[in-house]
């Protein structure tokens, strides 16, 4: 299945291809990109491997810069590499290929939905992976000096599907024409594992993707529970062989220590200094620190973050404009702006920078520009706590769940901005803004374990459906919140019910695939089977 390289038959001429290419990655992986890409591009046209790993670190690359041209010269790279595979017959490559393809483009479109339009039939990938498996497991004895690396590639995809699958919706796995369909979680993580903890050409896409799920996936598109210990241990020995880019990927490694924000802080100004050619891995050190510094309350340096990535980043300009201004609005009326910046100036602008990739808005700016779009009025009504609200839809609210301190900071200026919305003149944004204070109240209360507040506030919110006029993404996510603190608290059936509601009674809000996402990871805890399929087929 995974037997020619070259041209030629030659088991030697296939272990210098193989050796080569783990040297094109391991300069890759020590932010020597240009040796990494010169290494591999003479034998592009003569090696299926060199083909491959050329198009991944291309790939790669385009997912850090989210420049039009990088991911246009990948995605041909990556179909170009495709064709010469089928050629070839090699099929774990071949399969490799459709699945980074279809990866590429999940960061234009959160539902993927560009992908199907494409015309990439992932779902050939997943065939020929299982199939790749099931030889394997078959054919065990067959063993040879290079066979841990298509053990290492056949982990890979499978772990991948499962794990990936395994998080989605039943409904846009039917979107995605995977209905009736499902991943196994764990069974995926393990395939994972079992690449990453081996010396193969796949072993840093098994441990990137670990990484990924463990910190960033299971906190953006989970219940908040990351694994960090599980995450932790699993870097440790990428960290030691490729200390500059693990500490530069900020975005991967981040959430890692996210927990421990002095520690977090230093780490990704340590990767902003690692290395000085690829500007895109200082992005999502930026990214992460300005993070960081919202969860202290620091609301200047947040600024000072949010303005490098609004100047230099191409991946969303609208939400870094809006995050500037939210964060001088966080500031005291008469407080001095920095650069003299002035927030209602900056809000009113924010639907200028919308972009569109592939067609589709991301999720993320759509909702920013929604939120702006009352600064838009000659007297405008100011957001109550618009900075907080954004880190809701990161669950940053989950990623604090462990600092007391940074908690109780966080509830302080919820409560500073109820009194002043209660001391205002009611308006048409009046209870929309109760409701989002009553949301993220509720979530620094859960922190807090202070439960029945926590309760009562996610009640509010819900019974106030009837009078919100805007902000329709609160009412599913107050239930899907409750429902988290029902699961805590051992009220299964409650939650259950809670869940399926949120699941099936609201469409069309805000962030609703985030969400959706959500409540099918808090379902998937509870081993719920609320799914309207009727049949499930693990992978």
């Amino acid at each position: 299945h995974c037997s020619v390289c070259v041209h030629s038959s030659s088991q030697m001429t296939l272990q210098v291809c193989l050796e080569e290419c783990m040297e094109a990655l391991d300069l890759f992986l020590n932010n020597h990109f240009s040796e990494s890409l010169d290494k591999l591009r003479p034998r592009v046209k003569e090696s299926m491997y060199h083909a491959l790993i050329y198009a991944t670190v291309l790939e790669m690359q385009a997912m850090m810069t989210f420049q039009q041209d990088d991911i246009v010269n990948a995605g041909n790279t990556m179909k170009s590499a495709q064709e010469q595979l089928q050629a070839l017959h090699a099929d774990a490559c071949y399969a490799e290929c459709l699945l980074q393809r279809a990866a590429l483009t999940f960061l234009q479109d959160e539902n993927m939905v560009s992908f199907i339009k494409g015309g990439i039939k992932v779902r050939n990938s997943y065939l020929i992976y299982k199939e790749l498996h099931t030889f394997l497991q078959s054919n065990s004895s067959l063993q040879g000096p290079n066979h841990i690396h298509l053990e290492g590639g056949v982990s890979f995809g499978i772990g991948a599907f499962n794990l990936t699958l395994s998080m989605f919706p039943p409904r846009l796995l039917k979107v995605l024409e995977f209905a009736g369909f499902s991943g196994d979680k764990e069974y995926g993580l393990s395939q994972l594992n079992d690449g990453a903890t081996t010396n193969n050409l796949r072993s840093m896409l098994c441990a990137l993707l670990l990484l990924c799920y463990y910190t960033f996936l299971t906190f953006i598109l989970g219940t908040g529970e990351g694994d960090v210990a599980d995450a932790e241990k699993l870097l440790k020995p990428f960290r030691l062989r490729y200390p500059q880019v693990m500490c530069a990927c900020g975005l991967l490694v981040g959430c890692t220590v996210m927990m421990i924000c002095h520690q977090a802080v230093v780490l990704f100004e340590d990767g902003c200094k690692a290395q000085q050619q690829w500007k895109q891995f200082h992005h999502m050190c930026y990214w992460e620190l300005m993070w960081c510094f919202t969860y202290k309350c620091v609301w200047r340096m947040a600024y000072f973050y949010a303005d490098l990535l609004s100047n230099e980043s191409r991946w969303s300009k609208a939400m870094y404009v809006y995050m500037k201004a939210a964060y001088l609005s966080m500031l005291a009326p008469g407080e001095a702006r920095p650069f003299g910046e002035d927030e209602v100036e900056l809000f009113r602008r924010v639907s200028t920078f919308k972009q569109k990739i592939a067609g589709k808005s991301p999720p993320t700016e759509k909702f920013a520009i929604r939120k702006a779009r009352r600064y838009k009025a000659s007297c405008p009504v100011r957001l109550p706590v618009p900075v907080l609200e954004m880190m809701y839809m990161w669950n940053g609210f989950s990623m604090i769940s462990k600092r007391p301190e940074l908690t109780e900071g966080m509830l302080q200026t919820l409560v500073e901005a109820e009194r002043t919305l209660l001391e205002s003149p009611v308006n048409e944004y009046s209870m929309d803004d109760r409701c989002v204070i009553y949301l993220l109240k509720g979530l620094c209360l859960k922190n807090q374990r202070h439960i029945q507040a926590a309760e009562e506030c996610f009640n509010k919110v819900y019974n106030s459906e009837k009078k919100i006029r805007f902000d329709h993404y609160l009412v599913p996510n107050a239930l899907l919140e409750l429902s988290v603190v029902y699961i805590d608290t051992g009220r299964k059936e409650e939650a259950i019910k809670l869940l399926v509601k949120a699941k099936t009674n609201y469409k069309e809000y805000s962030m609703e695939s985030r969400t959706q996402f959500r409540i099918h990871a808090a379902l998937s805890k509870l081993k719920a089977d609320t799914s309207d399929q009727d049949e499930i087929t693990p992978l």
